[in-house]
């Protein structure tokens, strides 16, 4: 790729991008899809002040232009206000905001050599809640040093006494501060503000040019009343572009003579964080644009229009190719090891778990080597990548058929099939096809993945599947087929005093299993049993042991022995919620409304059964009713059946979810269906004494 991004460069350096402005026009595909990849500059220290790149005098071409904004609109010239909004006490949409952005703007274009922005925003501070919008931090990524804050400028505005005052910032109370290995940030605070000021600042933003854009969020965590983007673009660049969006642009114009493209969302909603939703990255409103072909005195060259052509692009760059085809020193004998076992199963997953052991995920997200995996096999260190290729490697050397696979994380969004853009991949895993109802998908670099299960963090997703020696480049989506399951036997018997004393085992399957291990593991054990326990300071578990912790084959087994002490026991009554150890203690769906879709990851298949025994001297009084219920399309069930037997209570739930993904059209049936099925948990039974 780094000849890719060499000559791509060279093209349109040669491109008069002035010039151009009076030929032909901008030719945007608005029919396809998704994000960006944003690489920055790197700080050697952890905050510096403002560094002497920081500038205000960059900002005069875009005050000439604003010139022609005047009165009250949706959008006012940097250090211009409407007296109106300074007097404003909450947001005409979202009532309950701490703080609005009353709007929020870029213009953004390609010149000659690089990517410019210059981006404006100005937000209302409404109460003491808001002032937290005050401190402000502009984050870019610092890898390769292709990216650069250049100016920022930025003041506070109040109304005092009916007059209007303007604060600005000291620049040299800007700073730069290095975060982490990914990103970089300018931070400085806003002087000044109190509830009903109004906070703005501006800045210019650069990235040597690549092959796309920055994306544009149009929502953001306060309500905005206006948000534009302005792009102009070079009639030799043709791009992709992907909206996501759930209400009509208030503007959708072409601008700079044909060779722009304006493009503004009004009364935009803060983001919510839903329960299940997969990642805040697929809900927000946003649009993204990835340059798809460069026209040159020679003709067209195509770049990123399809899954099959990057993959091609990605196998032929030795950049990829060098590191991930280097011979290893199997210091361990782990493919001879692995040759003498019998199946490809047994192979697979001894690898597998060798290279999970003896490799150390250094904390990099990248899917492409930095010094090469012979480096890092020797290191017994790398990133993401460096460590599933090696388990590629090995595999292949072993005898099995593996390939590299290129995804997105759950975080990072789901790669779309109609949208290719190679920033949405940021993690290389190894795929081995079986057949056409089998195949594995392993993440080595997960210490609590299972070699049998396609990692949780990819599922309902696709992966681009790399063979160079047969020339096949394809998407293969990556589910679950069947569902999980989670099983819990409570035996348990109840005293007259109003205590219970038993036992509980739970039975935990697949992602269920990895889940609680990956839980227990990074937590302590106590942190781990108020889990369990909900945080009930009325249940106590006084012993804890796990089974098959290390067997992939077999669910993992948690043996509990606990106590509970019935809360509203008196001298006539006993009561209890059969509700133990399910983790199903709290609805997820409270709202009545919802914005994302629902993504649970995978089908599940939840089963708890329990056996109270009555204490002497006592009968049932009140015994929850055999209940089913089910959703409009039949895809989510609960069932519970109770019963007397023999003088213990019997009763066991069955809850079934067959699809991974609802829509969030369906949230009504799925809101109504929990709020129901909750209400069904959480009934009591009722024991009188004789």
């Amino acid at each position: 790729m780094k000849k890719l991004f060499t000559w791509l460069v060279i093209l349109v350096v040669s491109i008069n991008t002035v010039k151009a402005r009076t030929k032909t026009s901008l030719k945007i595909d608005t029919t396809k899809a998704k994000l960006t990849l944003i690489r920055p500059v790197k700080s050697d220290t952890t905050k510096n002040k403002t560094p002497a790149i920081l500038q205000t005098n960059k900002f005069g071409k875009i005050d000439s232009a604003d010139v022609k904004l005047k009165g009250r609109g949706l959008i006012e010239k940097f250090g211009s206000v409407d007296t109106a909004d300074l007097k404003l006490t909450s947001c005409d949409f979202e009532k309950d905001a701490n703080a609005e952005v009353l709007f929020d703007r870029a213009e953004l274009f390609c010149g000659n050599q690089s990517i410019v922005m210059i981006r404006q925003k100005r937000i209302k501070i409404f109460n003491d809640n808001g002032k937290s919008e005050a401190n402000v931090r502009i984050e870019f990524n610092n890898k390769f040093g292709i990216e650069h804050i250049l100016a920022v400028e930025a003041e506070t505005i109040n109304l005092d006494n009916g007059k209007i005052v303007f604060t600005p910032i000291d620049i040299k109370l800007i700073y730069s501060e290095h975060t982490d290995k990914d990103k970089d940030a300018i931070v400085f605070s806003m002087p000044s503000v109190r509830t009903g000021s109004i906070i703005e600042y501006r800045y210019e933003w650069e990235r040597s040019f690549s092959t796309n854009f920055p994306e544009w969020d149009f929502q953001s965590n306060l309500p905005e009343r206006y948000s534009l983007i302005d792009v102009f673009m070079s009639p030799y660049l043709t791009f992709n572009a992907l909206f996501r969006k759930n209400q009509p642009f208030v503007k959708d114009t072409i601008s700079d003579g044909g060779y722009g493209h304006v493009w503004a969302l009004a009364n935009v909603p803060s983001a919510k964080d839903e329960p299940y939703m997969r990642s805040a990255v697929d809900a927000l409103q946003s649009t993204t644009l990835v340059l798809s072909e460069v026209k040159t005195g020679g003709g067209t060259v195509t770049l990123s229009d399809s899954w099959a052509r990057i993959g091609k692009q990605i196998t032929d760059e030795k950049v990829f190719s060098k590191p991930y085809y280097q011979n290893l020193n199997d210091d361990g004998e782990v493919v001879k090891k692995a040759k003498a076992l019998k199946s490809d199963d047994e192979k697979i997953a001894f690898i597998f778990n060798q290279v999970k052991i003896q490799m150390k995920w250094n904390d990099e997200k990248y899917w492409l080597s930095k010094d090469g995996i012979k480096s890092a096999w020797k290191k017994k260190s790398g990133n993401w990548g460096e460590i599933n290729m090696i388990l590629c490697h090995f595999l292949v050397d072993a005898g099995i058929k593996a390939y590299p696979l290129l995804v997105s994380t759950r975080n990072n969004g789901r790669m779309l099939p109609n949208f290719a853009n190679i920033y949405q991949i940021n993690k290389l895993v190894a795929y081995i096809p079986v057949d056409s109802d089998k195949c594995f998908v392993l993440d080595a670099s997960d210490k609590y993945s299972i070699y049998n299960e396609i990692p949780f963090d990819l599922l309902n997703s696709y992966g681009l599947f790399l063979d160079k020696a047969k020339e096949k480049y394809n998407l293969i989506l990556l589910k679950k087929d069947v569902p999980v399951r989670q099983a819990v036997f409570i035996n348990a018997e109840i005293k007259p005093d109003g205590t219970m004393n038993g036992t509980a085992q739970i039975n935990s399957f697949s992602y269920h299993k990895s889940n609680s291990l990956e839980l227990y593991k990074t937590l302590d054990e106590k942190k781990y049993i108020d889990i369990l326990r909900d945080n009930d300071n009325n249940l106590k578990i006084t012993s804890l042991k796990f089974e098959n912790a290390d067997i992939d084959s077999l669910p993992l087994t948690q043996n509990i022995n606990f106590n509970l002490d019935l809360p509203g026991t008196d001298d006539k009554y006993i009561y209890f919620n059969p509700n133990l150890f399910t983790l199903l203690y709290h609805n997820p769906f409270v709202n009545k409304s919802r914005v994302s879709d629902i993504d649970f990851g995978c089908m599940n298949n939840y089963s708890i059964n329990g056996r109270y025994k009555i204490p002497a001297g006592y009968r049932i009084e009140s015994l929850p009713k055999n209940m089913f219920i089910v959703i409009a399309d039949k895809s989510m069930s609960f069932k519970r059946f109770a019963a007397e037997e023999d003088g213990y209570i019997v009763i066991s739930y069955v809850i079934s979810y067959k699809k991974s993904l609802y829509l969030k059209d369906d949230y009504p049936d799925i809101y109504a269906y929990f709020k129901k099925m909750h209400e069904i948990l959480n009934e009591q039974i009722v024991l009188k004494k004789a």
